[in-house]
């Protein structure tokens, strides 16, 4: 049962409507008027200190962990540094968009038209991206083969190591860049990273400060004594290094908000929290902490989590609904040795997301053979809840796949999760996870018309889909290292880079190369939907001669106009992806691994290689309003298969079981930017220990067939159709979307559609 102080700070985060600040884009400006002509870095440095230095801050009653991006919580932070001109088409839109919707002021509105955009139309990094991308990249993109993330908001999709701070403490950090300048003097990163270092310890100087003022104020004794706690704690670490768990969980959220407060960007995530938070959680309760109190202190800071959410334009918010902001930890694995690292603090970060049942932290854990049963049995409990968490990673065909990456033994062994589902080495890895997307079905379908009269044969048209596959990855290459550049030269991150091993050494932000592991990330989207075309293809055209490919595609043109039997014969009579039927599954695995195999040959500007990943978030709905009617039955515009790795919803009859064994035939050794498998299951078939048990054998199947991901939505279609009638009553009910979770009623009506058809089974 949540205590007083959590209710009111969890019922605080919904009290009023989302509001859009200015302060961060105001304060960011300001700096960069009075810094023309210097270099990038410097300027994105003293911009960082200009914001920390100004920005409000407050702490609210009852806070134990204090700091904050905005002082109202949920409130959407506009980066016109990155693109000036989505927000002033939206300015009257953001109230009343189908998705994500923000309210902001009549003043705010007139100073951006007046103020902000003026001033970055024409300097943005959208802008860098304009003039660089040449006409047949925006062509590929018009066509909607490939989707460039990341050319109009702060580049995240990182794992920062935390433990360089909690190890050293801040003074020690800026006294060796203060060496670093003395034998560099025209190192300008150095520069950079002291000032952003010298403004991280003064912002929390303020907030020490404000404490110290508000206890010497507070009339509450109780009260007054938690605010001169905070004012110690803030103090000490201003500079010094924690030693207790609270001043580490304190100094660990002072630094996420000023990766915040730099960059404004999703998916800063948290990494394997329970591996370097253990030590200082062990050593309260050693020294007589009561564990009620630090289990308290993890739930304010799961509060804390949810306070921060991503403003994105209408046509972002589609391909990530829900103001995911990858807040993503994973708690369990293995160590450097192989063996297994789950503690008491493990179970803990289970128990609280069972007690908050909140978006974020987007919380996930790492299985392999030696997990224990009782940590799969408590993982089964909390997903039972219904929040669509935690989400499950396999080491036993993660670790491999980051092998085959060139990654040392012992990092993979401490791979974590980016964002959604985006694997990377915390602290070693700027891997731009989600720079591009590519739709398979959409170089399915131009294949199809493009060659129709050329294919006589099935093995003809594999090869024709597999050219055009190559053809078009290319371009996605040339976009992405266009974007990748924009991010080195509009926006590098030097106080992030203070906290990516190898920066610091080669004295390099992570945009120039200065991380250890640097890979770039895009996803092949559509796979599912491509296999049960493919076979319809192989069947009815070529084996069985129902229909010729020049008469198919005429059919599929029309959007099955007048040929409604021939449809359904496609969606009934023939096997789909997600029953285990070799024939269709090896289908999509063929596609899907010659995509793989071609994204990885090429190198991206920082010296890394691309690596391929197959996840959707909820870009399946986009991508499919973009492709015709395919030959698996589906009409123009409609969804693809959602999550990346799922069967099409309905098209799975044969029981979670099959589903897995049909994903296992994919290459998940391959996909190592990440995959996504989502599976529905009834609540009725988890009722009960024994729900819980074959859940977790359920897991543990998992495991052993090789498979990347998986995670769970468990709550009825009929809840759900509830809940959109009667949103009021449903204000606090998470679900699962794809990678993260999501308050259902603040989806758009398509997303909670398909939510609602994902096939419910049962063991």
């Amino acid at each position: 049962m949540l205590s007083k102080r959590i209710e009111t700070l969890k019922n605080e985060l919904f009290k009023e409507k989302r509001q859009i600040s200015l302060e961060r884009a105001r304060l960011y400006t300001e700096s960069y008027k009075n810094t023309e002509g210097e270099p990038s870095v410097i300027r994105r440095a003293k911009a960082l200190s200009n914001i920390l230095s100004k920005v409000e801050i407050a702490i609210k009653d009852g806070e134990l962990i204090v700091g904050d991006r905005t002082v109202k919580p949920r409130a959407g932070v506009a980066s016109p540094e990155m693109s000036p001109y989505w927000i002033l088409e939206e300015l009257d839109e953001f109230s009343t968009r189908p998705q994500d919707r923000f309210e902001i002021s009549q003043e705010d509105k007139e100073y951006f038209k007046n103020e902000l955009y003026p001033y970055w139309a024409g300097k943005s990094l959208k802008d860098y991206c304009n003039e660089h991308i040449p006409q047949n990249i925006k062509d590929t993109v018009n066509m909607k083969i490939i989707a460039l993330n990341q050319t109009d908001k702060g580049q995240g999709h990182i794992i920062p190591d935390y433990s360089i701070l909690l190890k050293k403490g801040l003074k020690v950090m800026i006294n060796e860049v203060k060496e670093k300048i003395n034998e560099n003097e025209d190192n300008y990163f150095y520069r950079a990273s002291l000032i952003t270092l010298e403004a991280a310890r003064d912002y929390i100087l303020r907030y020490a400060k404000l404490s110290e003022d508000m206890a010497a104020k507070e009339r509450d004794l109780d009260r007054k004594k938690e605010l001169e706690e905070i004012s110690r704690i803030s103090y000490k670490i201003s500079e010094d290094k924690p030693e207790t768990f609270y001043e580490a969980l304190q100094l660990f959220w002072y630094i996420s908000v000023i990766f915040q407060h730099e960059s404004n960007a999703s998916s800063i995530s948290i990494g394997r929290f329970d591996q370097y938070m253990y030590p200082y959680f062990k050593k309260s309760l050693e020294d007589g902490i009561d564990i009620e109190f630090i289990k308290e202190l993890l739930r304010c800071l799961y509060i804390k989590f949810n306070t921060i959410v991503a403003l994105r334009s209408t046509e972002s918010a589609k391909y990530f609904a829900g103001f995911p902001t990858g807040y993503t930890i994973v708690l369990g694995g293995v160590d450097e040795n192989g063996r297994a690292s789950i503690n008491e603090l493990s179970y803990i970060m289970l128990e609280i997301l069972g007690d908050i049942r909140l978006p974020q932290p987007n919380l996930s854990i790492r299985v392999n053979e030696n997990t224990p049963m009782d940590f799969l049995i408590k993982a089964s409990e909390i997903i039972r809840l219904g929040t669509g968490m935690p989400q499950v990673f396999n080491d036993e065909v993660n670790i491999p796949a980051f092998l085959n990456r060139g990654v040392s033994i012992y990092d993979a062994r401490d791979y974590a999760v980016v964002g959604c589902v985006e694997l990377s080495i915390p602290g070693k890895t700027y891997g731009l996870h989600d720079i591009a997307l590519f739709n398979l079905l959409k170089v399915f379908e131009i294949t199809l018309r493009e060659k129709k009269s050329e294919i006589d044969s099935f093995e003809e048209l594999l090869d024709k889909l597999k050219g055009n596959i190559s053809k078009y990855v290319k371009d996605m290459i040339e976009g992405s290292n266009i974007v990748d550049m924009a991010h080195r030269e509009c926006a590098p991150t030097p106080f992030l880079s203070n906290f990516i091993n190898g920066c610091i050494e080669k004295g390099m932000d992570v945009t120039e190369g200065g991380a250890i592991y640097n890979f770039s990330g895009v996803q092949g989207i559509g796979a599912p939907n491509l296999s049960d075309s493919l076979y319809v293809i192989k069947k009815a055209v070529f084996e069985e001669k129902l229909i010729t490919i020049k008469e198919l595609t005429d059919v599929l043109e029309s959007n099955y106009e007048g040929k409604e039997d021939l449809r359904q014969r496609f969606i009934n009579k023939y096997p789909k992806y997600g029953n285990d039927v070799d024939e269709v599954d090896y289908l999509g695995s063929e596609v899907l691994s010659h995509y793989c195999r071609e994204v990885e040959k090429y190198k991206n500007i920082r010296g890394g290689t691309f690596q391929p990943g197959s996840y959707t978030v909820s870009a399946h709905i986009p991508l499919g309003a973009a492709v015709g009617a395919t030959p698996d039955g589906r009409m123009k515009g409609e969804q693809l298969a959602d999550g990346g790795l799922s069967p099409m919803v309905g098209r799975d009859k044969n029981g979670p079981t099959a589903v897995l064994k049909s994903v296992s035939k994919l290459d998940n050794y391959l996909t190592s930017n990440g995959s996504l498998l989502n599976v529905k299951f009834s609540p009725q078939a988890l009722e009960g220990f024994e729900g819980i048990k074959k859940l977790a054998g359920f897991i543990r199947a998992f495991s052993r067939l090789k498979i990347q991901h998986v995670q769970f939505n468990v709550i009825s279609a009929e809840t759900l159709r509830e809940a959109q009638r009667h949103p009021e009553k449903y204000q606090n009910l998470v679900v699962r979307v794809a990678g993260y979770s999501a308050i259902f009623v603040e989806l758009d009506e398509a997303i909670q559609n398909d939510i609602i058809r994902r096939t419910e089974h049962s063991f």
